[in-house]
């Protein structure tokens, strides 16, 4: 039988691994990336164009998705965004860039395709939270982002709690720096081995999907700090 996973924001650095990873795994991958934007994600079996945080686009995309392939194993909700700025540095435009990037992205998905999981009465929504949304202390300088991953992480508490009594999931994946090229850049002073690789989190990702037992489980995945 085949199983399908769906990724949001492919091509970037985590997208690259969750994608290879579950390829390699035996998934039918199917990939998303900004229009327009001339990403390529070559280990995809199929790739879409969506811009996952404008509503109408993603129920397009659920559209076809449903005519094309019919149910989904899993949902990776990988598109987001980053800034700095501790609370007075921070303005109204700079919180609604996060909201839109973190938290609509995710959001329009489950709206989209939560429908699909509970007909199938099967499903695994992939979250990408934040340590500093969960300790408030590594958010005060990051304060837009940490409150928009804030909302992905109670989005998918809902999900956990509309879906009781079935077997659709909600998985949330909280890393700490996750060791890419931009990253290495931006603290070159660092030490990179007590970061998070992308292909971690991706094993952590693919466990999780594969493992009935788990429900509705918070990875902390810090690494070494």
């Amino acid at each position: 039988m085949e199983r399908n996973i769906i990724i949001t924001g492919a091509a970037g650095n985590l997208g690259s691994a969750v994608v290879s990873k579950f390829k390699r795994e035996g998934y039918k991958v199917i990939a998303t990336v900004l229009p327009g934007s001339d990403e390529e994600v070559e280990e995809a079996d199929d790739v879409y164009e969506v811009d996952v945080t404008d509503e109408n686009a993603v129920k397009e995309f659920m559209n076809d998705y449903q005519l094309q392939y019919g149910e989904v194993d899993a949902i990776g909700l990988l598109v987001g965004g980053f800034a700095m700025g501790k609370i007075e540095e921070t303005s109204i435009q700079d919180i609604e860039k996060m909201i839109k990037l973190n938290f609509y992205s995710a959001f329009n998905m489950v709206k989209n395709f939560l429908p699909i999981m509970k007909k199938a009465d099967f499903g695994n929504f992939l979250f990408i939270g934040a340590r500093p949304a969960l300790q408030p202390k590594d958010g005060m300088g990051v304060v837009a982002y940490a409150l928009s991953k804030k909302l992905v992480i109670e989005l998918a508490n809902y999900v956990a709690e509309e879906s009781k009594g079935t077997k659709i999931r909600a998985h949330i994946f909280v890393p700490s720096i996750i060791d890419t090229p931009q990253n290495r850049e931006a603290m070159p002073e660092a030490d990179f081995s007590q970061w998070v690789s992308p292909s971690e989190i991706a094993d952590a990702m693919h466990f999780a999907v594969n493992s009935p037992a788990m429900r509705n489980m918070t990875f902390k995945l810090y690494g070494g700090i």
